[in-house]
C-alpha cells in the first residue's frame, strides 16, 4: 500500500509537526505501508534529505513541470524506479491532504483550483482521498465555490478542524456523512523528551507571525509590531521573562528583532529547527502569547495558559475548543484590555486554574483526535 502525504513541509514548523504526527500514526498502524511525498519546486520547503530521514519515498511532481518529468521517468523499468525510491502518481493508493489552511478565499483561487483538478484525476483512477483536520473557508468567490464542490465530491473523508470551518463547507455542499469535525491532530504528538528545558519554566514565550502583517487589514497590520512591543513591555515591567520563539522563517525573526531592538534589556530569541523540540520548549514555559496556530496548539494541549492574536477564524475556534475564549486578543485593543488579559495568564491564582482547565479539555480533544484516526484507518482498510 502506497500512501502520499500532501501539503506538509519543513519551513512552517506547524506543517512539519503535522508531518511527524502522521508518520507516527501510519507506521504504527500499517507496518508495510510505503509513505511518499512529492518534492516542491521551492526546495527549501521540502528538501530531499529531510524527506529521506522520515523514510519517505520520492514521488514525481504533480505540477506542470512534474508531469513532463514524470512522463520521462515513467519510461524507466519498474525495478530501476524501485531501486532509486521513486514512486509514480499512478502507483499511489491513498492521498492524505494535511493542509493546515489552504482552501479559502483568503488564499486566493490557486489552491482550490489545483486540488479540484488533481482530486478529479485521482478519483477517476480509483484512489482514496482524505482531507485531514484543517481550516476551510470562507468561500465567497464563484471559482472557489465551484472547485470546493468538486473537491468534496472527489474525497472519501473530510475533517473540518472546528465548527466554523465545517459550516463554511456545508454552506457550499450541504451536510454529508463524510464531512466531520475533529480538532487539530498535533495535540497527540509528544514533544522531544531528550532535552532539559527547565530554564524556561518561568518564561513567557512570544511567537510572532508575519501573516499578521500580510494577511490582515491595514490597521491590524500596522498595529501588530506595536502589539508585540506592548506585550513585551508589560511583561518586563512585571519582572516576567519574555522569550521570542521563531516558528517560521526570516520574516518572523525580523518581527521579533524589531521588537527587541526597542528595549535595553537582553531578550532571548529561540530559532529551533526541530518541531518536536519546539513543542517541548513551549510545554516547559509559564505562558505563551502567539500568532502561530500550531504554536498555540502545542501550548494549550500541554496546559500552558496562552493568548492568541490571529488573522483568521481558526484562532477563535481553537480557543473555543479549549473553553478559553478570553484568550483571544485584538492587536488594536486598549492598554487596559491587553494588560488585563496578560495578567490573566501570568498571575498565580488564575494561571493555575486556567492550566488545570486546559489540561482537562485537552484530554477530551485528544480522544477526538484518536477517533479521527480510527475513521481514517477504516477508509484506508476498506
Amino acid at each position: 500500500m502506497i500512501i502520499e502525504i500532501r501539503k506538509a513541509g519543513f519551513v512552517n514548523k506547524g506543517a512539519e509537526l503535522m508531518l511527524h504526527a502522521i508518520v507516527q500514526k501510519l507506521t504504527s498502524q500499517f507496518s508495510d505501508a510505503q509513505l511518499v511525498m512529492s518534492p516542491s519546486l521551492n526546495s527549501g520547503s521540502s528538501p530531499y534529505i529531510k524527506r529521506a530521514k522520515l523514510g519517505f519515498y520520492q514521488k514525481a511532481f504533480d505540477n506542470k513541470v512534474g508531469y513532463v518529468l514524470g512522463g520521462i521517468v515513467n519510461t524507466f523499468a519498474h525495478d530501476i524506479l524501485e531501486k532509486y525510491g521513486i514512486i509514480l502518481d499512478k502507483d499511489v493508493d491513498i492521498i492524505l491532504d494535511a493542509a493546515g489552511f489552504a482552501y479559502s478565499d483568503q488564499w486566493g483561487t490557486k489552491n482550490c483550483r489545483k486540488m479540484a483538478e488533481l482530486s478529479s484525476v485521482w478519483k477517476k483512477n480509483g484512489k482514496k482521498i482524505i482531507l485531514l483536520p484543517q481550516a476551510f473557508g470562507p468561500f465567497k468567490k464563484s471559482e472557489n465555490i465551484k472547485n470546493i464542490k468538486r473537491i468534496v465530491a472527489n474525497c472519501d473523508l473530510i475533517f473540518a478542524r472546528e465548527k466554523m470551518s465545517y459550516e463554511h463547507l456545508i454552506g457550499v455542499v450541504g451536510e454529508q456523512d463524510k464531512i466531520k469535525i475533529s480538532p487539530d491532530f498535533t495535540n497527540l504528538i509528544q514533544g522531544c523528551s531528550g532535552g532539559d528545558y527547565s530554564k524556561y519554566k518561568d518564561s513567557v514565550f512570544i511567537v510572532p507571525n508575519y501573516r499578521m502583517v500580510d494577511k490582515t487589514d491595514s490597521n491590524t497590520s500596522k498595529s501588530y509590531t506595536d502589539f508585540l512591543t506592548r506585550c513585551t513591555g508589560h511583561l518586563l515591567s512585571h519582572n516576567e521573562t519574555p522569550v521570542f520563539l521563531v516558528h517560521e522563517g526570516e520574516n518572523d525573526f525580523q518581527l521579533a528583532q524589531n521588537v527587541i531592538n526597542q528595549f535595553s534589556q537582553e531578550i532571548e530569541i529561540i530559532r529551533e529547527n526541530d518541531p518536536l523540540k519546539i513543542k517541548a520548549i513551549l510545554g516547559s514555559g509559564k505562558a505563551t502569547i502567539g500568532s502561530r496556530f500550531h504554536g498555540l496548539v502545542s501550548a494549550l494541549s500541554q496546559g500552558v495558559p496562552s493568548l492568541a492574536a490571529g488573522w483568521s477564524h481558526k484562532y477563535e475556534m481553537l480557543f473555543d475548543d479549549y473553553n478559553f475564549s478570553e484568550g483571544v486578543v485584538d492587536v488594536k485593543c486598549t492598554d487596559e484590555v491587553l494588560t488585563n488579559k496578560i495578567d490573566l495568564i501570568i498571575s498565580k491564582e488564575s494561571h493555575t486554574q486556567i492550566s488545570n482547565d486546559l489540561k482537562s479539555k485537552s484530554f477530551l480533544l485528544k480522544e477526538m483526535s484518536e477517533n479521527m484516526w480510527k475513521a481514517v484507518f477504516q477508509v484506508i482498510e476498506r
